[in-house]
């Protein structure tokens, strides 16, 4: 059996009182795409820079490739690809210039026909000869992205590559990743989008440095305490207020004419919850129930751990170092 593209044990990183890492357990196997996704502090750049052997761990071990992170940094190195939140492009370069540069830092002589490739396959060929600092941000990332495949790696790490991309680059920076993962490359991608975590095969949930909970999102989708339910209707900031303090009601999110509310027993709470906004004026004018979005697990998986439960949310967690 084939040994994980990356697998980690204990893995831990802190900045003097911050803990940025707590013992990280992960496995991603080969050929998956894996999506690390929270808000900002969670851990994911530190995870990343980790993994790429960018900063040493304070304590446990990792693998990447089969090889031991501490032990073969050069052998890993050479296998892998690292596109950073502020990838370091060279704007007085044009396009095929950075191409060349970094093909030169990775030691790859024979370039011309793989960079031929890549612009192919990103659709940069027709602005190979413009300056990297005329790009859009869109296509600054696919160079970027290039630059990072230029040496064939294995396996990449990608830290929120789309942050600040229009939808349209976004889009297309995805069909990229679609493609990369077809040809056998293994990917692991930090993301502060739940959209993007949808179409990845498995996601984990970084909060304060901890990994919650890692699987498939419609299995991580099982993990949701509480049932979604879209109510439209009128004066829908004051219909917030009221819901928010409702009992039986977990989580309120608004999404501009309508809510989102969780709640525990759809068959008791909604029509409590409909009376509720009645007393106040405020007519349902349509309402049904919804599956949970990644944000929703999300929300749910972070409450159960604060209060101290598995993200399951009914059986107790073993806090490291707490009581027996």
């Amino acid at each position: 059996m084939a040994a994980p593209a990356v697998e980690t044990r204990g893995l831990s990183k802190s900045f003097e009182k911050v803990e940025a890492v707590r013992s990280l357990d992960l496995t991603v196997n080969e050929g998956e795409m894996f999506c690390l996704v929270g808000p900002d502090g969670a851990g994911k750049t530190t995870t990343i820079r980790l993994l790429c052997g960018l900063v040493r761990p304070d304590a446990g071990r990792a693998s990447i490739l089969g090889f031991d992170l501490e032990r073969d940094p050069g052998r890993i190195k050479e296998r892998i690809g690292y596109l950073s939140q502020k990838f370091s492009l060279y704007g007085d370069l044009t396009v095929d210039e950075n191409i060349e540069f970094f093909a030169e830092i990775h030691r790859v002589r024979d370039f011309r026909e793989r960079r031929e490739e890549l612009l192919e396959f990103t659709r940069l060929t027709p602005f190979r000869d413009r300056l990297a600092e005329r790009l859009s941000g869109g296509m600054r990332q696919k160079l970027a992205l290039a630059c990072t495949l230029i040496h064939t790696p294995r396996l990449i790490f990608l830290d929120e590559p789309t942050t600040g991309v229009d939808p349209v680059s976004r889009r297309d920076f995805w069909a990229i990743l679609s493609s990369l993962l077809r040809s056998g490359i293994t990917i692991v991608m930090a993301t502060p989008y739940m959209d993007e975590a949808e179409r990845s095969s498995r996601v984990g949930l970084l909060s304060g440095g901890r990994l919650l909970a890692a699987d498939a999102p419609q299995a991580l989708k099982r993990l949701m305490r509480g049932t979604v339910v879209e109510v439209v209707c009128r004066d829908i900031r004051r219909a917030f207020a009221v819901l928010k303090g409702l009992a039986g009601v977990r989580e309120v999110q608004l999404f501009g004419d309508r809510l989102n509310a969780v709640v525990d027993e759809p068959e008791s709470v909604v029509p409590r919850l409909e009376a509720a906004l009645a007393r106040e004026g405020i007519a349902v004018v349509h309402k049904r129930l919804l599956p949970p979005s990644l944000e929703n697990v999300f929300i749910s998986v972070t409450s159960a751990d604060t209060e101290g439960l598995s993200p399951r949310g009914s059986v107790p967690l073993e806090i490291p170092g707490g009581p027996s």
